[in-house]
């Protein structure tokens, strides 16, 4: 008789699920094409399947000498600047294109003409821009000076081209500019009550990428798209007033003659010491008696290898502070600060190197070694802004704020510094990434909270009728979206790979691999997509293309939840209601009060919209809960649990 029950329990299920897959046979099709492939993502000889460089990978690099003399009267910035070109690539070539970012300033630029009336944040002034003289542009010993300048990008000619495969040019002129007060929250200068700090980046001539994609990437600067730059070494000199501190990009390598005795013994107390240093205290600001000089100008000269950028902040009014910065190899570098009076004290900018040294190390420890051997955060007028070895960050933040910049933009270091991405064209990649990683150091960090998990909090911006994708252009997206496609979902979508979709030992070897592979060179979206998934060995095709290519949704849901005839098993319905499939991760509370975790594997939606599962138990269900944890940013969370309650009634 038992053996009957079971034989009939038996029958009911089969008929009930081949019912269920006929019904779903109808939208196969329609379902198999969320999975299947949504780019070219086939490698070449350049950029391999397996998303690493191929054999016949190149890069063209980019080297730099630059001279340059600070006005703090006539708040001007003129310089001269050898450029050295090395053609890697396949191709010979008659020119080179450079930027002109401060041509940005000027009335007639497209970034100017395509700011909308009310403005934002990428407002500029409107009086600067480029002077450009002595230009010189040598190859095989022939000179030319023919260039061409159209908007914030400069065109130079050379008499015969830059050979393929290593042959090299150089391009030298003069050049100076008005140093704006705003530009465009990124760069510029403001006073204090003790002098003014300039903000020094997009401060000379810089080359273009030519790479195995599109060739020249020559987007014009139009304020929200930010950068694509190659890889090269720098020296550069910066000839300020002698009441000035000057701190750049990369390593002082002349202190002897801009520091005083005093100044270098507690710098080099510093690099020994866990703990905050005082450089220039601030009753010391006015005091030029602690100054290596006492009139005229100083001169600071930097060093900084294999690095796409170098920036520098310059101010008579900075205190300096610094201190040891401990790497994974024992190798060490240095975290200062630098900012004015009224950025001080410990609820404020007292704490930046603080700041700074835990999330260099961070970061260290868990992603990628930190290359450099200065970590430098300046206080300015700029929001929060990143470059090679050094931030600008608001002179008025505190706290939380102040944690949650300096994080930031000391992230940006490993996206896109050391992974070189396309800002200009996928903010994404370094935006979202680093938001990402800020989330895991907040955590690590522990003083302030850490919300990127809390995705439901976003659920309103995920229904909004003006959202947009995340691979919309940055310069033409919503500025009212820019948080989201650029910083917040793209992190998100990295959270959920490695919260819930994977699992953080399979997310973290690629993760990391991909840093490595793509170090000091420039990856492709396709590379990443192709890398994770190499690693991870997932097809991911699903997520990529839903998430980060579309503006559809989450919305799992429990649709019907019924006893088998046996009464020992019950078949669970879940539905997919939304735009992407998920794996369906659920909690199952008993009546006797045991808890059981289940997860369906997202291939569950290649057969339909709706899928059933047979969850054997002879204790009744009390409750059943999609998403317990709440990571996902579904839609609507009134069909994600089933309460049970009515099923028994």
């Amino acid at each position: 008789m038992k053996y009957t029950k079971r034989y009939q329990g038996g029958m009911f299920l089969f008929l009930f699920l081949a019912f269920t897959t006929a019904a779903i046979g109808q939208v196969v099709e329609r379902n198999q094409q969320e999975f299947s492939e949504f780019m070219d993502r086939s490698g070449n000889r350049y950029r391999s399947a397996a998303g690493i460089p191929g054999p016949d990978y190149w890069q063209n690099r980019v080297d730099y000498s630059i001279k340059a003399t600070l006005d703090d009267q006539a708040h001007t910035l003129t310089g001269e600047i050898t450029i050295t070109y090395t053609n890697n690539s396949p191709d010979a070539l008659p020119f080179i294109w450079l930027h002109l970012e401060q041509n940005r300033f000027t009335e007639n630029s497209r970034g100017t003409l395509t700011t909308p009336i009310e403005g934002n944040r990428y407002n500029g002034e409107v009086d600067g821009g480029y002077e450009i003289s002595n230009l010189e542009a040598k190859t095989q010993r022939t000179v030319s000076s023919k260039h061409i300048i159209n908007d914030t990008r400069m065109q130079v000619w050379f008499e015969k081209p830059i050979k393929a495969q290593g042959g090299t040019a150089t391009v030298s002129m003069d050049f100076t500019y008005k140093i704006p007060e705003r530009g465009m929250d990124r760069m510029g200068r403001i006073d204090v009550e003790q002098g003014t700090i300039y903000a020094m980046a997009q401060w000379y001539p810089r080359a273009a990428v030519y790479d195995d994609v599109e060739g020249w990437n020559v987007e014009p600067y139009l304020g929200a798209g930010e950068f694509y730059l190659g890889y090269g070494d720098f020296d550069y000199q910066i000839t300020a007033p002698y009441d000035h501190i000057v701190v750049g990009s990369g390593v002082l390598v002349n202190p002897n003659q801009v520091l005083s005795p005093l100044m270098r013994e507690r710098l080099a107390q510093a690099r020994k010491s866990d703990e905050t240093v005082f450089i220039v205290k601030e009753e010391e600001v006015d005091d030029m008696s602690i100054r290596a000089k006492q009139s005229g100008t100083l001169t600071w000269h930097f060093e900084m290898e294999n690095t796409r950028d170098v920036a520098f902040g310059s101010s008579k009014a900075f205190i300096w502070d610094a201190a040891k910065i401990d790497l994974p190899s024992g190798e060490k570098a240095l975290a200062q600060s630098a900012y004015p009076k009224e950025s001080a004290g410990y609820e404020a900018w007292g704490r930046s190197t603080e700041y700074s040294k835990h999330s260099v190390e961070n970061y260290s420890n868990r992603w990628y070694e930190y290359p450099y051997k200065v970590a430098t955060n300046v206080a300015a007028n700029v929001g929060g802004m990143e470059y090679p070895g050094l931030n600008f960050c608001s002179w008025k933040s505190k706290g939380e704020r102040l944690w949650g910049v300096t994080d930031h933009e000391f992230g940006h270091n490993w996206f896109p510094m050391i992974v070189g991405s396309n800002e200009r064209r996928y903010a994404w990649m370094d935006e979202g990434f680093n938001s990402f990683i800020n989330y895991y150091s907040t955590l690590d960090y522990g003083e302030y909270p850490a919300s990127l998990s809390k995705t439901r909090n976003m659920i309103g911006w995920f229904q909004s009728e003006t959202r947009e994708g995340i691979d919309t252009y940055p310069d033409a997206t919503n500025l009212r979206n820019l948080g989201m496609t650029a910083y917040r979902k793209p992190a998100i979508g990295l959270l959920l790979l490695r919260e819930y979709i994977l699992d953080h030992e399979r997310f973290d070897n690629a993760f990391k691999s991909y840093i490595e592979a793509w170090a000091y060179k420039h990856p492709q979206p396709a590379d990443f997509f192709n890398h994770m998934e190499n690693v991870t060995g997932e097809n991911l095709s699903w997520f990529f293309k839903n998430w980060f290519y579309g503006t559809g949704n989450i919305d799992l849901a429990i649709s019907g939840l019924r006893q088998t005839p046996e009464k020992d098993a019950f078949i669970v319905t879940v539905a997919n209601k939304g735009d992407i499939p998920m794996p369906v991760k659920m909690e199952i509370t008993y009546r006797d009060g045991t808890v059981e975790q289940k997860t369906l594997p997202v291939e569950i939606w290649q057969r339909g919209d709706t899928w059933s599962f047979l969850l054997e138990t002879d204790v009744l269900p009390q409750s059943i809960e999609i998403d317990p944890d709440k990571l996902l940013p579904d839609v609507n969370p009134s069909n994600d649990s089933w309460p049970g309650t009515s099923f028994y009634d």
